[in-house]
């Protein structure tokens, strides 16, 4: 996609159509009102006819009015003037977007940037334009058989501004949103993928393509041998029972330089049966997506790199199959971690912290300054926090207010849950150090306190993307959240943001 900008009035500008917006109450946003006046009146008629609604995700495609260049005008409803802001803003322009798509547009400028959002500054629209943008045109068509649908025709998206000086702010909003958009696309393509296309060993591949691509990244894959030979007997008990082999992906992004890494651990479980301990058959397809941890760091990685970010980055990633057979490993059963630590396996289902637990004490080596783990773990997350935000967990307060702050500037939120000795003392265990499960109550946040009896003396969040890693129902598929808040994060951290 290429992208401009332009401080044209929207009626003058020879685009193929031109996104404008309205508010409730007749109220016209400034492209709106400049059309308005254009065609002597037109939107107002429109408006006053019912014709046209200020309800937010709501558009209509208007040819040929007279007075303006633009052979279209997609007009969309903003909603209450007071009440606007990213999330309005995000859904008008998607609306926009799936309208122009529809038509022959190959050029469309977005004059919703001219708006006052309430909580996002003119370089946040330009990036969620770009994001927005990225997710409208994805499509995930490689497994279909048929001839593959035409691409859409939009080729440029124009930016109206008000002020020559907001044009690279703009355009710096744009970079970091393609960059996203990119990285989002990239985890959607792996979670999206059935698991008998992406094992542990297609993540594999992908992490060593994306190493070839950039001189800068050097990939790594360990084999199972190698991992037993480290002492990682609890990750390897998870793939016990899977005739795939599992592999542990190490991908090192050196951007800068005497500088400790920022490590990204993500869960690569590419699919749960849920092992001798086996789950329902009702929406076990969907177990496919238990590796969106391991994709959104590696899209989170896709983005850096693609930024050339000054920052050291490291992704670790335990890719496994979590299958019944007879050499599963079963209810009771106890193995040592990496850590030398001892775990009663009292679930076969709670797998994703017995090969995290492992993969956070192999990141020890790397001196990480903070390491944040990214997991599906727990059905109990989707319980306390449904499909809307991402539950994260630190014994560092400060570090888990910078990765919530992340989550609201780039309308991907998490909402900060608890972690303390009352939740850890459930998982006592009568005949190892701990058990791998603490009971239904609090079941996300006993999790949290397992993989924190591993990550003693780091700077260490948690990240539980179950309820948010991806869509169920008629529009299934990944979200590629939460590479925005990842990015975000380190973004901020590397002083990349304006």
């Amino acid at each position: 996609m290429q992208y401009f900008t332009t401080t044209s009035k929207a009626s003058r500008r020879a685009v193929d159509c031109v996104i404008v917006g309205i508010y409730e109450r007749g109220k016209l946003g400034a492209g709106a009102a400049d059309i308005d006046a254009a065609s002597k009146g037109s939107i107002k008629r429109l408006i006053k006819s019912g014709d046209l609604s200020a309800r937010v995700g709501s558009c209509t495609i208007l040819n040929d009015v007279a007075g303006v260049r633009a052979p279209r005008v997609a007009v969309v409803g903003l909603g209450n003037f007071k009440a606007f802001g990213v999330k309005q803003f995000r859904v008008a322009l998607s609306t926009a977007l799936h309208a122009i798509t529809r038509t022959n547009s190959k050029q469309a400028l977005n004059c919703l940037t001219l708006e006052s959002a309430s909580d996002a500054s003119v370089y946040y629209l330009a990036r969620h334009t770009a994001q927005t943008t990225a997710g409208v045109l994805y499509r995930f068509t490689q497994m279909k058989s048929a001839r593959k649908p035409a691409a859409s025709s939009l080729r440029t998206i124009g930016f109206a501004i008000g002020k020559r000086s907001d044009a690279a702010k703009v355009m710096l909003g744009v970079k970091h949103g393609d960059a996203i958009g990119i990285g989002m696309s990239l985890a959607k393509d792996l979670g999206n993928l059935p698991a008998n296309i992406c094992t542990p060993g297609y993540i594999a591949r992908v992490a060593q393509k994306l190493a070839r691509e950039n001189k800068k990244l050097q990939t790594r894959v360990l084999s199972e041998a190698e991992m037993k030979r480290l002492g990682m007997h609890s990750l390897l008990s998870v793939t016990a029972g899977s005739d795939e082999p599992a592999k542990l992906i190490v991908m090192q992004y050196k951007g800068a330089t005497r500088q400790s890494p920022v490590v990204l651990v993500g869960k690569g479980v590419t699919f749960d049966s849920g092992g001798i301990s086996l789950k329902p058959g009702p929406a076990m397809d969907e177990m496919k997506y238990d590796m969106c941890g391991a994709a959104s760091v590696i899209g989170t990685m896709a983005a850096a790199v693609k930024l050339k970010l000054p920052i050291n980055l490291t992704v670790v990633v335990p890719a496994v199959e979590n299958l019944p057979s007879g050499r599963a490993t079963k209810p009771g059963d106890i193995v040592k971690s990496m850590s030398g630590k001892t775990i009663e396996i009292l679930n076969t289902d709670a797998e994703g912290r017995l090969i995290l637990c492992d993969a956070l004490t192999y990141a020890r080596r790397f001196k990480p300054d903070t390491i944040i783990d990214v997991a599906t773990l727990t059905g109990a997350c989707v319980v306390a926090l449904g499909h809307h935000h991402t539950a994260v967990m630190s014994y560092n307060d400060k570090l888990a207010t910078s990765i919530v702050a992340a989550g609201v500037a780039s309308d991907d939120r998490g909402w900060q849950l608890p972690l303390a000795e009352e939740y850890a003392s459930q998982l006592k265990s009568n005949f190892a150090d701990f058990a791998n499960i603490g009971g239904r109550d609090g079941g996300a946040i006993t999790a949290g306190c397992f993989l924190g009896k591993f990550t003693d003396g780091l700077n260490w969040a948690h990240l539980d993307i179950a309820g948010t890693a991806w869509i169920s129902g008629k529009q299934k598929g990944a979200s590629g959240r939460p590479v925005p808040m990842l990015t975000e994060f380190l973004l901020a951290r590397c002083g990349a943001l304006p």
